[in-house]
């Protein structure tokens, strides 16, 4: 894997794009939209803010928000009934011992989320959720995260709202700084889940995979823990025109996982998972094949990018993967259309060594 040439790539806030009626359509079909208690607006109407210290006492990007008092009250039962739809599908009967106990808001990035802390008056164990303006590109990153990946996900949207799970994992920067090294951890392990997760973010188009915006998730097994790599920010999916700004081995963020990953791991075993994560994502397309097809076919319809963007990441992907299919796409959705088929007739290929396939250059 290559790292890039040193210069960060700088990403300009993501304006927010609406979500438009057959994408809202689809949310309807699948359950994603539902009437929730709260909005997004409604938060945004808070009182007092409280700048949040971390662990180490050092200021983080959130600020602790409090609301009027006569209000506070109705406010956190609305969100309590919110995490009752996120988890028990709006049982609320068996989260009747959960508390709000504190509503954090970030006004960097482009989402600007506020992010709820519910806490276990049994046990004190707490989970979080947040809760953010909706935003179409945003919705179809989820989504294709959700169909695509080994992961699933739990969001929701009402109008211009958006609530999403809490994606639990160590930040990749924290990772790299502090777990890169770790006895605990066997390297070749690491090493091919960024391979993995390199591929997963090419194939599907999603775009500034930094090291602050993935989580890393450890998980002992009997002999050594299992590593994997999640995506924890979805804003921008299939907006940026450049082509290595969807693959997470060009940010100068990750160099130290890039070097990590070439010190050990050889050429060809790269390639090899490389073309398992290729096949395991057209395994879930194929699973997913009616639920694929409408949302691919709702987001090739959607002008989620502007068309320069488009036709001059069309023409960097013509260009990779030596195919002019490309150069017909006049949307983000369809580049992400002739991705998968593009990968499908690759994996079809199988008497061809894969030199020239998705992900690695």
């Amino acid at each position: 894997m290559d790292a890039d040439d040193g210069n960060t790539m700088v990403t300009p806030r993501k304006p927010s794009i609406p979500i438009h009626d057959g994408l809202r359509n689809y949310l309807l079909r699948y359950k994603r939209e539902r009437p929730l208690p709260v909005t997004y607006d409604r938060l945004r109407d808070f009182h007092e803010v409280i700048p949040l210290d971390g662990p180490d006492g050092k200021p983080t990007l959130w600020d602790t928000v409090i609301y009027r008092s006569d209000e506070t009250r109705d406010l956190y039962e609305g969100l309590k009934r919110i995490y009752a739809l996120l988890k028990v599908d709006g049982d609320f009967s068996i989260v009747q011992h959960l508390y709000v106990d504190r509503v954090d808001y970030c006004g960097f990035g482009n989402s600007m989320p506020f992010r709820i802390r519910v806490v276990n008056a049994y046990n004190d164990n707490q989970d979080y959720f947040y809760l953010k303006r909706a935003d179409a590109s945003r919705v179809y990153g989820l989504e294709l995260e959700h169909l695509l990946s080994p992961n699933r996900l739990n969001y929701l949207t009402n109008g211009n709202t958006l609530i999403e799970e809490h994606i639990a994992g160590i930040p990749g920067d924290i990772f790299i700084d502090h777990w890169l090294k770790s006895p605990e951890l066997r390297p070749v392990r690491v090493a091919k889940e960024l391979v993995k997760f390199n591929e997963r973010c090419f194939v599907r188009l999603l775009g500034d995979m930094r090291s602050y915006n993935f989580v890393v998730v450890i998980t002992p097994d009997f002999e050594e823990a299992q590593v994997r790599i999640r995506a924890m920010d979805f804003d921008q999916q299939s907006y940026n025109s450049r082509k290595n700004f969807y693959r997470p081995q060009f940010f100068k963020e990750n160099y130290p996982l890039v070097a990590y990953c070439n010190k050990h791991l050889h050429a060809q075993t790269a390639l090899q998972y490389q073309r398992e994560e290729q096949t395991l994502i057209i395994h879930r397309a194929d699973l997913a094949k009616v639920r694929l097809g409408s949302l691919l076919e709702e987001m090739a319809a959607d002008p989620i990018a502007p068309p320069d963007k488009v036709h001059t990441l069309r023409q960097a992907l013509a260009e990779h993967f030596s195919r002019s299919e490309f150069l017909r796409c006049e949307s983000m959705g369809a580049l992400v259309q002739q991705n998968l088929a593009t990968l499908r007739e690759v994996i079809a290929q199988t008497n061809q060594p894969a030199t020239k396939s998705v992900g690695l250059a």
